[in-house]
């Protein structure tokens, strides 16, 4: 019986797994949002929020104790710089999963994990700008222009079909076929 054992294991031996969470975490630390499977998020959330306590701490024994879990420097200064000051004000749930549902080649269940406090780094660009870009853009051709082209097409090779040549008869896996006119 598995009592009071708290470890999620995701199907790795404890090396494998400590070093998979580790790297989510740094990746997470990098790109402030990642989208994994939901049971990796879930196991991802307690680490990365750890790291975020040990963040705000700020001294150089949490800093040693982040990079023996993380084991990346740029991560660590990240965390230390930019990320855990963000959130000092927050005394907790410092990440947030966001379902996506499930993955189409094998069903598991995708998330986003992301940090709560972390500024949005994608901006829309205003409206005018779209517009303009959408001005300047080629027109395709609708269907009704695109047709007159195919027409021509056939016209030259109906042309280079008058020169006759000598029509063969192909078998296809024994089938009878019919004689071409």
């Amino acid at each position: 019986m598995r009592h009071q054992k708290k470890t999620v294991r995701l199907g790795r031996k404890a090396e494998h797994r400590k070093a998979l969470l580790a790297n989510q975490v740094c990746s997470l630390i990098e790109h402030r949002r990642i989208k994994t499977t939901l049971a990796k998020a879930k196991a991802v959330r307690p680490i990365a929020e750890k790291m975020i306590t040990l963040g705000k701490n700020g001294s150089i024994h949490a800093r040693r104790m982040a990079f023996a879990t993380l084991r990346q420097k740029d991560a660590v200064k990240k965390l230390f710089d930019e990320i855990a000051p963000a959130s000092n004000e927050r005394s907790g749930g410092y990440t947030r999963i966001v379902r996506l549902g499930q993955r189409q080649s094998d069903s598991a269940y995708m998330a986003f994990i992301e940090w709560v406090d972390a500024p949005i780094a994608i901006e829309e660009k205003p409206a005018e700008e779209k517009k303009a870009k959408k001005e300047k853009a080629p027109k395709t051709e609708t269907k009704a222009e695109a047709k007159p082209k195919e027409t021509k097409r056939e016209e030259a090779k109906s042309e280079e079909k008058t020169v006759e040549e000598p029509k063969k008869k192909r078998r296809w896996f024994g089938r009878k076929q019919v004689d071409e006119k």
